[in-house]
């Protein structure tokens, strides 16, 4: 077996905030029948701590950024599980990445410090019995990890970086710094320094030994001035080293046939039954029963993920016959935009703010379509629980969303092979263009529910992804996998 550490923020069921978590949630047991072993290692967040009731004391450090932390193992939401309770860094209520002030923790810099830092000491062998062969790292906040291998004593571990979102960077300033436990000439380009501050998502891309993002168009996209948010000279410098693996999801969890948060459930012979849960939804938006699609978004209401876009669209989507009715939280001025739209259109444009996970289930089951016109996408979950379920997915052409979608064009209709409506990404009249579309097609009921039913029938398992995730630890570390899957 290979022994895997992953090193997230977090992880579902745990805690979650958005894909990261589900991506660290689902990969270890994608990855189980595949010959990996795979721990992951979280901060002991309040959540995380209640969930691992039965966690016992594998190993303390006196001094974690100011106080003492113990790392605490067990199982806990079908996860194996290493816990840091260290109460001066994590034990906060709410959001992991903020305070109740919306604003990020100004401590950040040391819990995430905390993170990485443990994980290379337990590559050590903090933990008696336990030498992980591979550090897998996620985001920003695990990106000092690769730093602290290689800048230190424990660089005999292989290490990969993923890189979920590259917008986000972790950057701090340069004081910082001397309060590393780095040496100093790891503040440099080969190390961590970054516009002479420092960022831990530079240093994880610069120090793994592996780069991987989540879908193969992303991979290039940020090797790119347009998408690289300023590191594509470093990923173009050790492009052999850049993998694209795309995301996959749990389908145990999102399976419309048995999911318990949905008034119906269905399967692809059956998805006329949707229109129960449909129902639901209608009720619970208060929303009017007329016979348009019923489009949803379930999303963070940023720019990034174009809400802008759609609120210059959302009279006009209105007018062709459809409904709207958006769960997510955001930039102010954005959710603002959807009230205004849900008061000049009532009973067509319904908003619900914050985050409701049975909700986001029931949306993705009754709603006609989901919306994504995200101006960059790494890969995007969203889309690939809507293929699930038979949400027909409407997207913009960027990252995951593009690898994942294939647009309902005349050939692809006529090939029998389309999931779902592409349009150029930051265009609102190009949205307006593929809701449009959309609309048309879903006065077409038999070819609509045949654009379903292939969505359905996609394969949107980790089941591919686990043999690459899989395949590149046995390459990093030089094992044969039929080898090692023999032990």
């Amino acid at each position: 077996m290979i022994e895997v550490l992953s090193v997230a923020s977090e992880a579902y069921p745990l805690i979650k905030t958005g894909g990261l978590a589900d991506v660290a949630g689902a990969l270890p047991a994608a990855l189980a029948p595949r010959g990996v072993t795979m721990r992951t290692l979280v901060p002991g967040y309040p959540s995380v701590l209640e969930k691992l009731t039965s966690g016992r004391q594998v190993a303390a450090v006196d001094d974690l950024w100011g106080g003492p932390a113990r790392l605490l193992a067990g199982r806990a939401g079908g996860l194996d599980v290493i816990a840091i309770e260290a109460a001066h860094l994590y034990d906060r209520p709410g959001n992991p990445y903020m305070g109740p002030d919306g604003w990020d923790w100004p401590d950040n810099w040391k819990r995430f410090a905390g993170l990485s830092w443990i994980a290379s000491e337990l590559a050590l062998g903090l933990v008696e019995g336990y030498r992980p062969q591979v550090l897998h790292c996620h985001d920003w906040q695990a990106g000092l990890a690769p730093a602290y291998v290689k800048f230190g004593p424990s660089d005999r571990i292989k290490t990969v970086m993923t890189v979920h979102n590259i917008a986000f960077k972790g950057s701090f300033g340069p004081d910082i710094f001397p309060q590393l436990r780095l040496p100093a000439h790891a503040y440099g380009v080969s190390g961590v320094e970054y516009y002479g501050g420092v960022s831990f998502l530079k240093s994880g891309l610069e120090c793994a030994d592996a780069v991987t993002t989540v879908s193969p168009n992303y991979a290039d996209e940020i090797r790119t001035p347009a998408f690289g948010m300023g590191l594509e000279g470093l990923l173009n410098g050790r492009a052999d080293s850049v993998y694209g693996i795309l995301n996959g999801i749990d389908t145990d969890v999102w399976d419309p046939a048995t999911d318990p948060a949905l008034s119906q459930n269905y399967t692809a012979a059956t998805v006329h039954q949707r229109r129960v849960n449909k129902q639901a939804l209608i009720e619970r938006f208060g929303l009017d029963g007329e016979d348009g699609p019923l489009f949803c978004v379930i999303s963070r209401l940023t720019g990034q993920k174009g809400m802008d876009l759609l609120i210059q669209v959302v009279d006009g989507l209105v007018a062709l016959g459809g409904r709207l009715c958006v769960l997510g939280s955001g930039e102010p001025h954005l959710e603002d935009g959807f009230r205004h739209a849900t008061a000049r259109h009532p009973g067509k444009v319904g908003l619900i703010t914050g985050y409701d996970e049975p909700l986001s289930h029931l949306m993705q089951a009754g709603a006609d379509a989901i919306l994504i016109p995200s101006r960059f996408e790494p890969c995007g979950l969203t889309q690939l629980y809507g293929l699930r379920y038979g949400c027909v997915p409407v997207v913009s052409r960027i990252g995951g969303l593009a690898d994942t979608v294939i647009d309902a064009n005349p050939a692809a209709l006529l090939a029998g092979v389309a999931t779902g409506f592409k349009h150029d990404a930051d265009n609102a009249h190009a949205l307006y263009e593929a809701i449009r579309k959309a609309t048309m097609t879903f006065a077409d009921e038999k070819t609509w529910r045949k654009i379903q039913r292939r969505g359905m029938k996609s394969d949107v398992s980790w089941a591919a992804s686990a043999e690459r995730y899989a395949d590149l630890y046995a390459d990093l570390i030089g094992v044969r996998r039929d080898d090692n899957q023999d032990d």
